[in-house]
């Protein structure tokens, strides 16, 4: 059965209820920890390449998945699974390192091909948390896979947060705070619904 935007928002929200004093501690930390990052590779482009690979993708990776624990379990996020993506490190960075490249690649082509492999890609970090035997282009062609059919889905449930991202840059980015678990949280039920549509299909 197919599941509208205003599904997974209201799942969310419904989810952070009584949660986002944790949220938001979370959201702080990761904020600032990438603000750091970037403000030091701000000083060269060679500094700011490492600091992307060694912090600002391991990093992204951990808060995307915590998110998809809590989805899961409900348990107040914890500041030491942002750091997840750093236990799995080189299986983590290749894969996200490769599928990068190839958005590049295809956003060479036009500006609209490139974003749709995004979101045909956007699941891979989720994926690879599941899938602890995928990498690289296993765990990305399982993205393309599960996103089959769902990119315009995911697209336009994304595009539901622009007022609240608005929102929260006209709060100085305070109001990010709460836009960041928001928005992750209904990813991860999102990752959950076309994982299980896609398991589906498999059966028919």
């Amino acid at each position: 059965m197919k599941k509208e935007a205003k599904f997974f928002r209201e799942a969310a929200w419904s989810q952070l209820k009584g949660n986002w004093k944790p949220a938001v501690l979370f959201s702080l930390v990761y904020i600032i920890i990438a603000s750091v990052a970037q403000y030091v590779g701000s000083k060269s482009d060679l500094i700011s390449i490492l600091i992307s690979l060694l912090a600002l993708v391991p990093l992204g990776y951990g808060f995307n998945v915590a998110f998809l624990d809590f989805k899961r379990t409900g348990a107040p996020l914890k500041i030491e699974q942002m750091f997840d993506g750093f236990k799995d490190y080189g299986r983590v960075l290749t894969t996200k390192l490769l599928e990068g490249i190839y958005i590049f690649l295809w956003s060479l082509l036009l500006f609209i091909p490139g974003i749709i492999k995004a979101y045909s890609y956007s699941m891979t970090s989720y994926i690879l948390k599941d899938y602890p035997e995928l990498k690289n282009n296993e765990a990305i062609e399982l993205s393309m896979a599960m996103m089959k059919g769902h990119k315009f889905d995911y697209f336009y449930l994304m595009l539901t947060f622009i007022g609240w991202l608005f929102l929260g840059i006209l709060t100085l980015g305070i109001g990010l705070l709460w836009v960041n678990p928001y928005i992750a949280t209904a990813s991860a039920h999102f990752y959950e619904y076309v994982k299980e549509d896609y398991e589906r299909r498999l059966l028919e």
